[in-house]
């Protein structure tokens, strides 16, 4: 379990292809502090680690998960956002995160807001995926790369969200630009309700 705020910006160091799964050896700052078996987000995807060795930690997606996210897009030298599991005595900053991405989006249009931004991000939609609670609404949370953020001017296949100077420094939203695919986890609540609804 995750609460979408980013502890910093790890460097894909190599990525290696073994039969459907890939390899992704990672650099970041609380290497030190991993153990194998621990489950670290990445672009809001939750991997386990499976190898410590020399200040870099490697993990591992399956097929599944490369083809629901941006990870197979990933390259030696790209940024992805980490953050470790939450302690169960810890403050819940942003919202409750699964680490379990549903679908990829992607980005239309930056707007500058003087100082800070507006991303618009289109997603696929129907009404299957509406009934399992993919969707947004104004003022919800949405996980965009592994960040908590708050839904602006939700439309059936799209959203905005606002970006701070600082989360645009400390996350990889500075590498972001039209066109570009982020992963998106929808909101936990939203799909229980979304499944009651559905078996009514």
């Amino acid at each position: 379990m995750f609460s979408g705020i980013v502890e910093e910006m790890a460097t894909v160091v190599a990525v290696k292809k073994e039969g459907e799964n890939v390899d992704f050896t990672m650099s970041c700052g609380f290497v030190d502090e991993l153990r194998i078996d621990q489950s670290v987000s990445h672009n809001g995807v939750c991997l386990t680690v499976v190898s410590i060795d020399g200040g870099q930690y490697v993990v591992t997606a399956m097929k599944e998960t490369l083809s629901k996210s941006n990870l197979g897009l990933l390259k030696a030298g790209d940024k992805v956002n980490v953050e470790r599991s939450m302690p169960m005595n810890g403050r819940l900053d942003g919202h409750i995160v699964q680490g379990h991405v549903d679908q990829t989006a992607r980005c239309t249009r930056i707007d500058d807001a003087d100082g800070s931004y507006y991303f618009t991000f289109e997603y696929e939609s129907s009404r299957e995926m509406v009934e399992r609670g993919y969707f947004t609404v104004d003022k919800g949370s949405v996980t965009v790369n592994g960040v908590s953020l708050t839904v602006c001017n939700p439309t059936a296949d799209s959203f905005q969200v606002a970006i701070i100077p600082y989360t645009f420094a400390h996350t990889n939203f500075s590498d972001i630009g039209v066109g570009s695919v982020v992963n998106l986890e929808f909101d936990i609540i939203g799909k229980y309700i979304a499944r009651m609804n559905s078996l009514r």
